[in-house]
């Protein structure tokens, strides 16, 4: 059983030692952990290396934690292994984006370390975090220092030093979190991109604030959650009211009791989620009765920010809008045709449409600054009556989590790793309807590789990057993921970019343009660059993509 003294961490501050934690106690922190995280979320958002708007390392992992509590809050075992493990399995399906997915095995490494223990002291910690470390080094091909993988490795390494000579795990975390905090600083010596962008790496930055989180719990200090939770949408079909409502408030006080009013609330429903100290404490809760939960904290503090949400009518809504045709009804799909699938991630409804005309299974919504979780994707796959799929994910931050869906599906699912759009339509195209999986995984992949993809969007900040001086606001190019150019029209980036790669030596360009370009516009640049180069066949395209004014293929 754990020591009591933990069980009181949140509330004492640091008058007793904690010498172990239990399952509910590791439910507290990384609660804890993901309040602090959502309340940075922007902050780590906000640094991308290119001035780019689609920043997404802190909502990703924010929405991995919190997929991660949803699990946790269904585990009926309290033991730390359950709860360890219940958070793992959590997060790996909720994993989006690359530093979701490597939280998720850092999570992962932690349950497995904790396996069958009722409880953790110290050298537990110290010991979990090193498998913590195995497993998110092993979870990437090509491990890169400088990320979010040196920061837990150097943490680890402070975890073990610590935990041989403390045995109190506050101060052990301390240590972790010192040696966190240092080890982000450092990352842009290790990663010369970062240093000559000016910027921290964010994954590394968001695993040391939710290791920050965990402490402040410890100490007893707040842990604010600036916005309402996000819960995974269930596909299931469900029974009249079976929803209820969300309830979200937050109670003020004085000498408020946590663990009380977590438990009390607990008891009036679902999904619950209650943070914060002595004075200010954050509610969230999925119930039949409002009412119940929100008299029980005005009779206990004065309520703010009360939100009140009939889930059923969201859920209604929700099947409404999914209820659309996958793809126009006479569109014939690949499945139909020679037994295998193809998910295709796209944003945008041009891009979706186009998708579809090409034969895609199915398109799972997503992109820039909204990247599908593992389960999504794994859902889309085990849909199909089919064994074989082909997963595109057409951005170079889904294709570790299109990886993770890949290894949970008993299917013969590969994943051909497209980083753009244009790599995504070419490798569409090139599909053999009669060669087998493995084949046209393999053409698949080299039709990818021999496209260029320019994007064109507006610059976030200012920032001397790749020898391009960018002003924030100023119109951007980006040549394969590369930022290569920038200026005060789009016409005048795109011909700067045109003119980098040598556009004449190419036979096809097409632009797809994006929800904040008018056709017009578009037409006008399309007519530009035919005069420019007159070899060439043009074609345009209405992506509505966000973020990008323009998504160029050159091939």
């Amino acid at each position: 059983m754990a020591d009591e003294t933990a069980q009181k961490a949140g509330k004492q501050g640091t008058d007793h030692p904690i010498l172990s934690c239990d399952g509910q106690e590791l439910k507290r922190l990384l609660e804890a952990g993901t309040a602090w995280l959502e309340r940075h979320k922007d902050a780590i958002n906000s640094l991308n290396v290119y001035p780019v708007p689609d920043g997404d390392t802190g909502t990703n992992m924010l929405l991995t934690m919190q997929a991660a509590l949803e699990e946790m809050a269904n585990a009926s075992d309290h033991s730390a292994s359950a709860v360890a493990h219940a958070a793992a399995h959590g997060a790996l399906m909720g994993a989006r984006g690359n530093s979701g997915v490597i939280l998720s095995q850092i999570l992962r490494g932690i349950a497995r370390s904790l396996d069958r223990k009722g409880a953790f002291n110290a050298s537990d910690f110290a010991a979990a975090l090193k498998e913590a470390t195995v497993t998110a080094y092993k979870g990437v091909i090509k491990p890169v220092e400088g990320t979010i993988l040196t920061v837990v490795r150097e943490a680890t390494e402070a975890a073990v030093t610590a935990a041989a000579e403390e045995e109190d795990l506050r101060l052990v975390l301390e240590k972790v979190v010192d040696e966190a905090r240092e080890s982000v600083a450092r990352t842009p010596s290790l990663l010369p991109v970062l240093a000559e962008a000016g910027v921290v790496d964010a994954g590394g930055q968001g695993l040391f604030i939710i290791l920050e989180g965990m402490l402040r719990y410890l100490r007893g200090e707040t842990v604010e959650v600036a916005l309402a939770l996000e819960t995974a949408v269930d596909l299931h079909v469900p029974g009249e009211g079976e929803y209820g409502y969300d309830v979200q408030f937050i109670i003020h006080g004085q000498d408020l009791n946590l663990e009380e009013i977590r438990n009390t609330i607990a008891a009036m429903g679902e999904s619950t989620l209650v943070v914060g100290d002595s004075t200010t404490i954050k509610v969230h809760i999925h119930t039949r009765e409002p009412g119940t939960p929100l008299n029980y904290g005005a009779s206990i503090g004065s309520l703010s920010k009360i939100t009140v949400e009939n889930m059923q009518e969201q859920y209604q809504e929700f099947i409404r809008s999914q209820a659309q045709p996958a793809r126009p009804p006479s569109a014939v799909s690949l499945e139909e045709i020679c037994g295998i699938a193809t998910v295709v991630v796209a944003q945008g409804p041009g891009l979706t449409r186009l998708f579809e005309s090409l034969g895609a299974s199915a398109v799972v919504p997503g992109g820039q600054t909204m990247n599908p979780s593992t389960e999504e994707l794994l859902k889309a796959a085990e849909a199909f009556k089919t064994d074989q799929v082909i997963i595109l994910p057409n951005n170079a931050n889904i294709i570790l989590a299109a990886q993770q869906a890949q290894k949970l599906s008993e299917k013969n699912i590969r994943v051909v790793p497209t980083k753009t759009i244009p790599q995504g339509v070419s490798a569409l195209l090139a599909f053999n309807y009669q060669a087998d999986l493995e084949t046209n995984a393999r053409v698949m992949e080299q039709a990818a590789e021999e496209v260029q993809t320019v994007e064109i969007t507006v610059a976030t900040r200012s920032v001397q990057l790749n020898k391009v001086n960018v002003k924030e606001g100023e119109v951007i190019g980006l040549l394969n993921d590369t930022l290569v150019a920038s200026g005060r029209s789009p016409e005048q980036v795109v011909r700067d970019v045109f003119r980098q790669m040598k556009a004449e030596d190419y036979e096809i360009i097409t632009i797809y343009y994006g929800e904040g370009v008018t056709q017009e516009e578009a037409q006008a640049l399309a007519a530009r660059i035919s005069q420019d180069y007159p070899e060439q066949e043009i074609e345009l395209v209405h992506g509505g993509q966000p973020h990008y004014l323009y998504i160029i293929s050159v091939e």
